[in-house]
């Protein structure tokens, strides 16, 4: 099979021939037709997630058709669509499992970090942790609801029933939750990167009431705020944003530092939590709201031998929604924007 293999960090990726992997007990070979770009990609190639085990194969929102089944693994049959997410494996018995909370597994595993992902001709997966996938959806489509879409419903429950939502980074994430975040009853309001009008604008196609300039203050104070930009200087700002009682919810793998502020900012009962990877529950519950709203996907897409400038553009902000890469076909045999 193609792959982009990623040999070292702060390195680009190189597109090799690899033979086909082979599914082992519990888990599924899977021919990958679409794979999600995620920004934790980026933190993956430039160092800051240290423990990534090398050579790799970057990819963690992977839609494709089971083609083999190993030994015991009974979940799906050959020609089902599915899709994979972060979550790659869990022990199932350490103390966060046995509470429910596998997000937090001692030992837990991820796609295209520890496990190879999706950037590739085919994929290895856990049954366990592969999801049927909404028949409404083509490829394109689904596939950045498996990270952007996930990680952004878990932070959406963990912010409450907030009915003035801010979101700030209005990238893949925050373009899927805004749209949810509409069809519960809330207000959205959008934070972008100073200047960023285009993509202000975008956030109000998808229903935001007011977008602007992420280190300025909003019409009015928010109830939660979900930090989806990698930035620290951004939790301060947020606090600042809120009304008594608020939470704000730093959604992404990983940030930069954030700066010291004064406590009368998290005074009044006000607070910062962090999203930490996902829960199979999540996934079935998010798989099933997505069509009832219906979430609409802005995608642009990339062939494999790409993925190395979708990086890239993702790094800049060049395209607004989601990347996602096409596993054996050509980009330029779809829309470089699709809406869908």
């Amino acid at each position: 099979m193609r792959a982009m293999v990623l040999t070292a960090p702060h390195q680009p990726m190189q597109l090799q021939e690899l033979p086909d992997p082979r599914p082992g007990s519990g888990q599924v070979l899977i021919e990958v037709s679409a794979c999600g770009v995620c920004r934790t990609d980026l933190h993956i190639v430039d160092g800051e997630l240290t423990e990534p085990k090398l050579p790799l194969i970057l990819g963690h929102q992977i839609v494709g058709t089971i083609r083999e089944l190993g030994a015991g693994a009974a979940r799906f049959k050959p020609g089902d669509r599915v899709g994979v997410p972060w979550l790659g494996w869990t022990d199932g018995s350490c103390e966060f499992c046995r509470r429910g909370l596998e997000n937090l597994c001692l030992r837990a595993r991820f796609t295209g970090y520890q496990i190879d992902g999706g950037y590739a001709g085919y994929a290895v997966a856990d049954e366990r942790f592969c999801f049927a996938l909404p028949a409404s959806y083509p490829d394109t489509a689904v596939a950045p609801l498996l990270c952007a879409g996930l990680i952004g419903y878990r932070a959406l429950l963990l912010a409450g029933d907030a009915p003035r939502l801010g979101l700030y980074g209005f990238g893949a994430a925050a373009h899927i939750v805004a749209q949810v975040a509409r069809h519960r009853g809330q207000r959205v309001f959008a934070f972008t990167s100073p200047g960023d009008t285009q993509t202000q604008a975008f956030a109000r196609t998808l229903g935001a009431e007011w977008a602007g300039d992420s280190l300025t203050l909003p019409p009015e104070e928010l109830d939660a705020a979900l930090i989806f930009a990698p930035v620290g200087a951004l939790v301060p700002a947020a606090l600042r944003a809120l009304a008594p009682a608020g939470v704000v919810v730093c959604a992404g793998i990983h940030m930069s530092d954030i700066p010291s502020f004064p406590y009368e900012l998290l005074w009044k009962e006000r607070q910062v939590r962090s999203v930490a990877n996902l829960t199979r529950r999540d996934g079935e519950e998010f798989l099933q709201v997505a069509p009832q709203v219906p979430v609409q996907t802005e995608v642009r897409t990339y062939a494999l031998e790409d993925a190395n400038a979708a990086l890239e553009d993702l790094r800049h902000g060049r395209f607004r929604g989601a990347a996602v890469i096409l596993a054996g076909a050509r980009a330029d045999q779809h829309s470089p924007d699709e809406k869908v």
